[in-house]
């Protein structure tokens, strides 16, 4: 995209959002993102189906332009009159503009089955909003123009931007329905997943789907040959979801309905070839004392503890990997060495071979916690093979009972004030690492960086994965002369104690001079 693209982009991006912090004191901040989130869908929907009944008035089908088969089949939603954006505007400043808006939200999931479920119902008129209010983010948002950019860029990037800013906007303990893009490219650039199915069973507002697009797109592939099915718990986040894909043409199996995936797993048959994740951290109670015992799910392995689903997430991920399914999920650190059950289980998955990565994420990536995080890579084949990805051969050397950590602590660039994001280029380091690792060409150890350990040295380490008990770090106290070091240490305090006693003086000059001497 142009600078000047970019820059029009921008401008959007802060208009909207200040149009949507005028809401504020009158709606919950988790709940006006929803609130904008559908209005931009809305007219994106609205602007698409103008311009595809434009094309067929131009074609000379205008007999056929209230029939929904043939916007359905040109992957543009079919809008009633009541639903289009432009009758929506005429009536903005209207007392009842709230229901209508909920009656064009409602009509248009009702004509497009792709959009079941996705929609929030009744929510503008639950919200009792202040119309003022309403109507001057109307306008701020019928001043986009989607139809210019044919490659949805635009809507997607305002989309996208506002998610991030609503997660940093709720802060710590919540946004969960949002991870942080650049570390979505990283396990997407890592993973490669540029045909098959792909899975997440905690997908949040959809993030890794987008980001799998993307990466199929930027390497010239077919998004066709990409099958999408997730998993969502909470139902405004299930819809987020929805809107999210349905406003960048991507089509994807989110399931029937929300539903917590180790309660009413909606994909139980499924095989993956590529998993991405961010499952909550450390969730307690995820089950009840009795529940889930003999879960499939968990065939070969000890039952993931009550007390933290870290481990529940690893099986249920485990056992939907195709036989040559690699995954790539976000877990708290702890999960590296937890005791009792979680040991068992990383125990048994180590000696299966189905661990492959273990890289350790900064500190202040995440807008909804600041505990470390770890990005783990499972491969079900970890073999000699060759595949070919995008028109060219891949090699892949035997990697059996070998497993990389790399720590990615000191990578990064300041963001949003308080917070640390990847780079394009510490990405590209990270990716060709791990890929020449597994190619075996141009690889090597690197201190306190990257390490390849065998699976006798993580029986020696009891299993643990903590990526510091592998990896090499260097001492930089080594090879310093203590006593230069001492001369020159006493050399700065005497001259900040000469400074001190000069100091005492002149502050008991100043009082003397107001007349109280010390």
């Amino acid at each position: 995209m142009s600078k000047k693209r970019n820059e029009e982009v921008k401008s959007i991006e802060i208009s909207l959002w200040d149009a949507a912090n005028k809401l504020r004191g009158s709606v919950e901040p988790a709940e006006y993102k929803h609130v904008v989130l559908s209005l931009i869908f809305l007219k994106f929907a609205s602007d698409k189906f103008e311009q595809h009944r434009a094309k067929l008035i131009a074609e000379g089908k205008e007999k056929f332009i209230e029939m929904s088969e043939f916007y359905n089949m040109n992957n543009v939603f079919y809008l009633e009159e009541t639903s289009r954006w432009n009758f929506l505007m005429t009536k903005a400043k209207q007392n009842d503009i709230a229901l209508l808006i909920d009656t064009a939200l409602h009509t248009i999931e009702k004509n497009n089955k792709s959009l079941k479920g996705a929609l929030p119902d009744n929510y503008f008129s639950r919200l009792g909003l202040d119309t003022t209010k309403l109507a001057s983010l109307l306008d701020t948002i019928n001043d986009i123009d989607t139809t210019i950019d044919p490659e949805n860029d635009l809507v997607g990037r305002v989309y996208e931007y506002f998610l991030s800013k609503f997660a940093l906007a709720e802060g710590k303990g919540k946004g969960e329905f949002y991870t942080p893009k650049s570390i979505v490219k990283l396990i997407a650039e890592m993973i490669e997943p540029y045909k098959g199915y792909i899975y997440d069973p905690a997908c949040g507002s959809g993030g890794m789907f987008v980001q799998s697009i993307k990466f199929i797109e930027a390497h010239h592939g077919n998004k066709q040959e990409l099958s999408i099915y997730g998993q969502e718990y909470t139902n405004t986040t299930y819809k987020l979801a929805k809107m999210n894909l349905a406003i960048r043409g991507i089509l994807a199996n989110l399931g029937e309905k929300a539903a917590n995936t180790f309660l009413d797993d909606q994909h139980k048959d499924l095989k993956a070839d590529y998993i991405m994740a961010n499952p909550p951290f450390n969730q307690k109670d995820w089950r009840g004392e009795n529940e889930l015992i003999n879960d499939p799910r968990w065939r070969g392995y000890a039952v993931p503890p009550r007390s933290n689903a870290n481990y529940g997430w690893i099986l249920n991920m485990a056992s939907k990997l195709s036989e040559n399914g690699v995954a790539g999920f976000l877990l708290a650190n702890g999960a590296l060495s937890g005791g009792g059950e979680e040991y068992n289980i990383r125990q048994q998955l180590i000696e299966n071979d189905l661990v492959e990565a273990i890289v350790i994420l900064p500190r202040n990536m995440f807008y909804t916690t600041d505990i470390s995080v770890t990005l783990w890579i499972l491969n079900r084949n970890k073999k000699e093979r060759t595949v070919e990805q995008f028109g060219k051969e891949k090699h892949y050397r035997n990697r059996e009972n070998e497993l990389l950590f790399m720590d990615l602590r000191q990578e990064g660039i300041p963001f949003e004030k308080k917070f640390i994001q990847f780079s394009d280029e510490d990405i590209e380091k990270a990716t060709a690492t791990y890929h020449n690792w597994q190619s075996g060409e141009n690889y090597s150890d690197i201190p306190e960086y990257c390490y390849s350990a065998n699976l006798e040295e993580l029986r020696k380490k009891d299993y643990s994965l903590v990526p510091s008990k592998y990896i090499e770090f260097v001492n930089r106290d080594e090879g310093l002369d203590y006593n230069e070091q001492m001369t020159t240490l006493q050399s700065e305090l005497k001259i900040l104690f000469e400074e001190e006693e000069k100091l005492k003086v002149e502050v008991k000059e100043v009082f003397k001079n107001l007349g109280f001497e010390i």
